[in-house]
């Protein structure tokens, strides 16, 4: 195993029995104290980020992690359904996984898959999709003050404020980050 001076940005380190990506490290040597490693890390399983230090000794547990681009194909009682489109191997995750990424998969729609220890763990998205917009109410004529916005239900279910020109039928982009309208695709 590693010592804590050699873990680098971008690794997969076990603490607590939990899986972490280390976000940031920082080698500290103060004046009269033993050198350390300043490491900013975030659950895998849970999103919170932390910092934690550690003694330039300690070892420390880390995962092999292999990063693909998989194709999303379905989904059906809470597991979503993923084909890697070199091997045409299908790969399930849970829902509970995936979190709020469910929101912005379409058919066909590309996503990064992190795997640690040949798992699904993390899946990444791109900044901005495009989603057909299903179900939206008519604009009132004369209702334009400034910037008024509609909610708008896109194709995954996802509640998008749209200007009061986006019709039902059309397609639009929407930012992964916040769910926010980016403009017509």
């Amino acid at each position: 195993m590693p010592s804590a001076n050699d873990i680098r940005k971008g690794q997969v380190i076990k603490f607590n029995g939990e899986p972490h990506l280390v976000m940031e490290t920082q080698h500290r040597t103060p004046g009269n104290l033993r050198a350390f490693v300043q490491i900013k890390m975030r659950n895998l399983r849970y999103g919170k980020a932390l910092d934690q230090r550690f003694a330039s000794t300690d070892t420390i547990e880390v995962f092999s992690t292999d990063k693909r681009t998989l194709e999303f194909s379905y989904a059906d009682r809470g597991t979503f359904a993923f084909i890697d489109p070199e091997t045409f191997d299908q790969i399930e995750i849970l829902e509970t996984t995936l979190g709020d990424v469910k929101n912005y998969l379409t058919a066909g729609g590309k996503v990064d898959v992190l795997f640690v220890d040949e798992k699904p763990l993390t899946v990444e998205l791109p900044s901005a999709v495009n989603l057909k917009v299903i179900e939206s109410a008519d604009g009132i004529k004369g209702d334009t003050a400034s910037n008024v916005q509609k909610p708008a239900k896109v194709e995954t279910g996802l509640i998008v404020h749209v200007p009061l020109f986006v019709k039902e039928g059309e397609i639009i982009r929407v930012s992964t980050d916040d769910g926010s309208y980016l403009g017509r695709a």
